[in-house]
């Protein structure tokens, strides 16, 4: 690794900095550096077999891929094909399984009714009503707004706390967005035109990402560990954290982090579904994921499953997730995102570089961009 005769350095080895390493290396035929502090590629996307199971699984959460652009998904196709797999996620209120996002059925289950969807609003408009909430000034309000005190205060508001360790209220209204609400019976998650899980695993669409001989990867190297010894001809593309670059010159940015404890259980099927909420405050943890159902064709053991609960916490630095997007760190964001325009050479992106909750297609769609103004350099 020579690195004054390098022209791009990509810091990161998730889809972020993967996609633009392949482009780089396959289109312009350069030369490109991938580091990451991990020992594997494929950020939190990386997927492995389970040494006692044989069962596929993701290491940092279920990750669905889907996405309704025409070129992320010519693009994502070049390297992997996709199963059948559709969405679905349930969660379970006081020892009763109700549907999720919050549909028809969740509401007839919940108030034990047989309400027909044009009769969804009139229903809600009563119980919204209740509240006296004219202009909603945070996520708890937006949220009750939207579903009324009942259904939020049963599916959302306990789940949100674990999540975030915060107070609903004392969380911005754009989180919402995330949140899909239906009238009717649909119980997908997504409205995306594609949608399923890698054959192989996404691990293996990182290795071919990756596969050509104009990259070369450099794994549990810290790019702090480096970063004074790059020449300032060098091209960074970094898709770490934005503070950090900075070294925390203005403050830091807080995010969320997740903790995954796996069991493995002597049963065939342990909860019918790959990812089960569970809404209660005084359960810990907040889903329970169960990597079996998301390769249906594969004929997985019938004697044994894997599961993995979920838990939330802060970060202190080390796995950040989730950007914390209140407006106190939204401006915050935005004085580093100035001070990285006056870095020549520079490219932040991804998930942590832009302090955005992206999804991969996402990221995806950000990365072929930003190759373009490569390109340009």
């Amino acid at each position: 690794m020579n690195l004054n005769d390098l022209k791009y350095l990509i810091v990161g080895a998730g889809f972020f900095g993967s996609v633009i390493a392949e482009r780089i290396a396959n289109e312009l035929n350069r030369k490109v550096l991938i580091i990451d502090k991990r020992n594997h590629i494929g950020g939190n996307c990386y997927s492995e077999n389970d040494s006692d199971t044989g069962i596929h699984y993701h290491k940092y959460g279920t990750h669905i891929f889907h996405t309704s652009n025409q070129k992320v998904w010519d693009y994502i196709n070049q390297f992997t094909e996709f199963n059948s797999y559709r969405h679905q996620v349930l969660s379970t209120y006081k020892n009763k399984v109700y549907q999720m996002p919050i549909n028809l059925k969740t509401i007839n289950s919940f108030y034990n009714l047989n309400l027909k969807p044009f009769e969804v609003n009139d229903f809600l408009k009563s119980e919204i009503s209740k509240e006296k909430i004219s202009e909603p000034k945070n996520f708890e309000e937006s949220a009750i707004l939207l579903i009324g005190r009942p259904l939020y205060e049963a599916f959302i508001k306990g789940y949100t706390k674990k999540q975030w360790q915060k107070e609903p209220k004392n969380l911005p209204k754009s989180i919402l967005k995330r949140l899909p609400f239906r009238k009717n019976y649909n119980d997908s998650y997504y409205f995306s035109k594609w949608q399923g899980i890698p054959l192989n695993g996404y691990t293996e669409i990182f290795n071919k990402l990756l596969n050509n001989k104009n990259i070369e990867q450099k794994l549990e190297l810290d790019f702090f560990d480096i970063k004074d010894k790059i020449t300032k001809e060098t091209i960074v593309i970094y898709s770490g954290q934005l503070d950090k670059y900075f070294d925390y010159k203005f403050g830091k940015l807080e995010w969320r982090t997740l903790d995954f404890v796996k069991k493995t259980m002597q049963v065939d099927d342990n909860q019918g579904t790959a990812v089960m909420n569970f809404a209660e405050e005084e359960i810990p943890y907040t889903r329970i994921h169960e990597p079996k159902h998301l390769h249906p064709e594969k004929n997985y053991t019938k004697e044994k499953t894997i599961v993995f609960e979920e838990y939330s916490k802060p970060d202190d630095g080390n796995e950040p997730y989730y950007p914390v997007n209140d407006e106190k760190n939204k401006q915050l964001a935005a004085k580093y995102k100035e001070e990285a325009k006056k870095e020549k050479n520079l490219i932040i992106g991804g998930r942590l570089g832009h302090y955005s909750y992206y999804d991969m297609h996402q990221t995806i769609e950000s990365a072929l961009n930003v190759f373009e103004q490569i390109k340009k350099l």
